[in-house]
């Protein structure tokens, strides 16, 4: 499939053939649900933190005796259930919630939001995002000339995550650019993952000739392997396998080993 490529004036400079393994894949709804927590729970930071009766300070004597007082029976004043005692089950900044995912079903996942992006009309493909100057108001200048183009009206006027800019490469002054611009981020195209194309309406990828080519997991999924082709694997040959020039070397075979090699070395030792 073709889809036509922008200039940062918002007007048309040329076409890209994108690959159907990438472009074309179907929705996969309980795939993307999966990796997207999966990432968001490794990203999640511990903040949270209660003590338990173990680690509250204080109640090591037994409040009163066990039997006889009529009153019911405690071990000690930092019981949860205690004003000034330990919380049962509370949140604790020593648990782990990381996830581990798979490189290939977060290539995927990855494939799938970008196949829907695209049916929906949000990926916007610019031949260059280089600004004339590092400066806040060269980057809004060239939001409001890329707004122009049909379908990607409110990339500009959109006040909360309203695109991702996809670079081919890494260029300081374009992300000094759009870096006080709450509702843009810049990341390289080789570092995009499911969840900033999810945070995001519009998906702005520069020069998708080079772009395409970086995107993560292309090989996990063998985009770009040619199966056709075998793999050949050559053997390893060492210094002492190779046989000197003009000397014959003599070997043992393996059948010439442990019992029949013993008699032939004790027939030359009694010569």
């Amino acid at each position: 499939m073709e889809q036509t490529v922008y200039d940062i004036k918002g007007k048309k400079s040329g076409s890209v053939t994108l690959n159907d393994n990438i472009f074309g894949l179907p929705w996969n709804a309980d795939l993307v649900a999966q990796v997207a927590n999966s990432l968001a729970s490794s990203k999640r930071k511990n903040i949270a933190h209660t003590k338990s009766r173990a680690d509250v300070r204080g109640g090591g004597k037994k409040p009163w005796q066990q039997k006889g007082t009529g009153r019911a029976r405690h071990g000690s004043t930092r019981s949860p259930i205690w004003v000034g005692g330990g919380v049962a089950h509370g949140p604790r900044n020593d648990k782990n919630y990381d996830r581990s995912v798979s490189k290939k079903m977060k290539a995927k996942a990855l494939y799938t939001i970008l196949s829907r992006k695209l049916k929906d009309g949000e990926i916007l493909f610019v031949d260059s995002l280089a600004l004339s100057a590092p400066k806040t108001k060269v980057a809004i200048d060239a939001l409001k000339t890329l707004s122009t183009v049909g379908g990607f009206e409110r990339l500009f006027t959109k006040k909360n995550n309203s695109a991702v800019i996809a670079l081919s490469g890494k260029s300081k002054e374009t992300e000094r650019s759009f870096k006080n611009l709450g509702n843009v981020t810049v990341i390289e195209a080789r570092n995009l993952h499911p969840l900033a194309l999810l945070n995001y309406k519009y998906l702005v990828l520069e020069n998708p000739n080079i772009s395409l080519k970086d995107l993560p997991g292309k090989m996990l999924l063998g985009d770009e392997r040619k199966k056709s082709e075998p793999k050949i694997r050559t053997k390893r040959v060492l210094d002492r396998d190779v046989e000197p020039m003009g000397k014959q070397v003599s070997r043992r075979s393996s059948s010439t080993r442990g019992s029949k090699a013993k008699p032939a070395l004790k027939k030359q030792r009694t010569k």
